[in-house]
């Protein structure tokens, strides 16, 4: 019998419940054990209760049986031989509760329920974030799919369809009037980056529908390209790329009079959500010191994620390097303005990676034309920028036309993290792998929707 069972997962301590998987030849048994201090319960044997529980004393060692060291000798014997992996971790009497689940065979997963699919994916199209891969997998997941990527779903067809979907892909307008009449849907999945302010997320937090956006899909590919900028503004690369190119280029010492080395220098971040997560461990070769500035979270996320925890002020005026990841909130709409900018010391770094709304962007533009700091922006006021902004034709300034998410291998892990959810959400399980909005925050969030994938 000692062969039969097999403990994949789990350990024992007194006290506390827990669930085991326990391998057998042919299935997947759960076991659920309960494990007490010894109290004024009386000695259960091994007989076995209704419902399939079965509850046993086992001894801690043949001689504090209560049926003496003979009986003892048997029953511990027995237990050890039956529950090799668990009559060693017994410390004391204890009273071990089991309850044998069948569940499927280990080769076998969950059923699937089918779901009624919208897709109204605009700016994104379903090419754009399923690779084939992931389109046969959404096929498989539909009893229905109804998808329209040529520009917003029209409303005929969006009010035809919507009282019957399940789940809705896009960043579809959903004020309440048009909720009341989707009686079935469980969940809306955002592709396109953002919480917007056109969905009624009271009414779907009141009635179950969970609203999900795939933002983390851009993290990698957004904090790569902020160290790409970083330690291009350091070191001065596009600026004397610039310079051989017009014919007035320098040569050695003389050539790097505005640069410093990126390794070892302070860096500091403005937000610690997805995007400062991804770029902290990119920093780690360099053995940069890095403090973070976050008021949505505890020091001890911070502290977890190897920075150290700071206010704003300290943040600017301690580093080397800045670098903005903050979304826009109701709170903090233009917070770097003149005065924070003026903390971060002469030729310090300022690398703008989420969304202008942040900053100042006019006291961004004088810092940059002053000389004060070596800009670097993905993000503007509006996109398109304007033509004839001044900060095009600052030397100190790297520009990038927000693209530093736009790589295909992101907007198909969009499709990825939404069809690992959906395929949760098909077996009656919780979503895990996209974000998904907190009535405390999404109300607060401001980003702009993008308008060019």
């Amino acid at each position: 019998m000692a062969d039969r069972y097999r403990i994949t997962t789990g350990m024992l301590f007194p006290s506390f419940r827990l669930s085991l998987i326990v391998q057998t030849p042919g299935c997947k048994r759960e076991v659920r054990m309960e494990m007490l201090k010894k109290a004024n319960t009386p000695p259960l044997g091994g007989r076995r209760s209704s419902g399939g529980l079965v509850r046993r004393r086992l001894p801690s060692s043949p001689e504090s049986s209560p049926g003496g060291k003979a009986k003892g000798r048997e029953a511990f014997a027995r237990a050890a031989g039956r529950y090799p992996h668990l009559s060693a971790a017994l410390a004391g009497e204890a009273l071990l509760v089991i309850r044998w689940c069948e569940t499927a065979p280990l080769t076998t997963p969950l059923s699937m329920d089918k779901l009624s699919i919208l897709v109204d994916p605009q700016p994104r199209t379903l090419d754009m974030i399923f690779d084939a891969e992931g389109r046969s997998r959404l096929s498989a997941l539909a009893a229905q799919l109804t998808v329209y990527d040529s520009g917003p779903m029209p409303v005929e067809m969006l009010e035809r369809a919507l009282p019957d979907a399940d789940i809705l892909i896009g960043q579809t307008d959903l004020p309440r009037a048009r909720l009341q009449g989707a009686s079935k849907l469980r969940a809306i999945f955002n592709v396109e980056g953002n919480f917007l302010p056109n969905v009624d997320y009271a009414y779907c937090f009141s009635h179950g529908i969970r609203v999900l956006v795939a933002s983390p899909a851009f993290a990698t590919a957004v904090a790569e390209m902020a160290l790409a900028m970083g330690l291009d503004l350091a070191r001065g690369v596009s600026r004397n790329d610039r310079a051989f190119r017009q014919r007035t280029e320098e040569y050695g010492l003389v050539s790097n009079r505005d640069s410093f080395l990126f390794t070892g220098c302070r860096v500091g971040l403005i937000g610690f959500g997805d995007l400062a997560r991804a770029f902290r461990p990119l920093v780690r070769p360099f053995r940069c010191p890095v403090k973070a500035f976050d008021p949505w979270l505890p020091a001890r996320e911070i502290l977890q994620n190897d920075c150290t925890p700071a206010g704003l002020d300290e943040v600017l005026s301690t580093s080397d390097a800045v670098f903005v990841f903050a979304s826009v909130t109701s709170e903090n709409q233009g917070f770097l303005g003149e005065r924070e900018l003026a903390l971060i010391r002469p030729g310090g770094l300022f690398v703008l990676m989420s969304r202008a709304g942040v900053v100042d962007f006019d006291a961004l533009t004088r810092a940059a034309l002053s000389g004060h700091l070596k800009v670097a922006t993905d993000v503007f006021p509006e996109e398109p920028f304007v033509k004839d902004h001044p900060i095009r034709d600052l030397p100190n300034v790297l520009l990038s036309a927000h693209r530093s998410g736009g790589m295909q291998e992101a907007f198909f892990e969009i499709g990825r993290m939404v069809l690992a959810d959906l395929e949760l959400l098909a077996r009656g399980l919780p979503p895990l792998t996209c974000r998904v909005a907190q009535p405390e925050t999404v109300s607060r969030l401001r980003s702009k929707a993008v308008a060019v994938s």
